[in-house]
């Protein structure tokens, strides 16, 4: 025998194999309503769940936080009144990363209001 032989096939490359990769999360938020600390949590909990994900803020109108993945707008406060659920969020970033279809998020956690 000489030398190494080495793998049989190419190894793909290591961004390939990073879940989520290919999925674009776009979170309109309404600054001046104090809602870019629910995004920044929210965005940290998908980063670190799945690294390979593209996130963006976009500033929205009054009481917005809206959340589009791959251009489907997938949560909405303005029609649910509240934030979502992290858990939700993600289940919704393996389907579009599997290729399945999403689903609107109704499931929301209210806003936390100081009387």
């Amino acid at each position: 025998m000489s030398g190494d032989l080495g793998p049989t096939s190419a190894a793909p490359h290591p961004r390939e194999l990073e879940p989520g990769s290919g999925v674009r999360i776009v979170v309109e938020y309404c600054e001046p309503c104090g809602f870019e600390s629910t995004y920044l949590e929210l965005a940290s909990a998908v980063k670190e769940q799945y690294p390979g994900i593209e996130i963006e803020s976009r500033l929205g109108g009054t009481g917005a936080f809206e959340i589009e993945i791959n251009g489907q707008l997938v949560f909405s406060k303005l029609e649910n009144g509240g934030f979502p659920y992290e858990k939700d969020l993600i289940e919704a970033i393996r389907r579009a990363s599997n290729g399945e279809p999403l689903e609107k998020i109704t499931n929301s956690r209210p806003p936390c209001v100081i009387l």
